[in-house]
């Protein structure tokens, strides 16, 4: 069996090794399973967790190399690093006491 399934968004960019989406520039990067209904499991957990999510299940080829023939989308990456915890805390924390009234006896 050469076939695989991979999982891609409406992007164009795909479902990674590294639980996150990847462009598909580097298809060794790109998660690939053997059965369509384990990539089906995934991508339902995907749209759980992402209502805006619009994915599909695509059969390809393996390369000579063993890797996913995927097609690099042109759609850039985000970037999806969220703001530490202890930053957001403080800028929180500082526009409170800036907006608090003061109040002098």
């Amino acid at each position: 069996m050469s076939d695989v399934y991979v999982i891609r968004n409406q992007h164009g960019h795909y479902w990674g090794k590294s639980k996150e989406w990847v462009s598909g520039s580097e298809a060794k990067a790109v998660m690939r399973v053997k059965h369509e209904d384990e990539a089906i499991n995934t991508l339902f957990e995907l749209s759980s967790k992402d209502i805006e999510l619009r994915g599909e299940v695509v059969a390809t080829a393996l390369s000579e190399k063993g890797e996913p023939v995927v097609e690099p989308s042109q759609v850039p990456l985000p970037n999806l690093e969220p703001e530490p915890v202890e930053e957001a805390e403080q800028a929180n924390h500082e526009q409170a006491v800036e907006a608090a009234p003061t109040t002098e006896h």
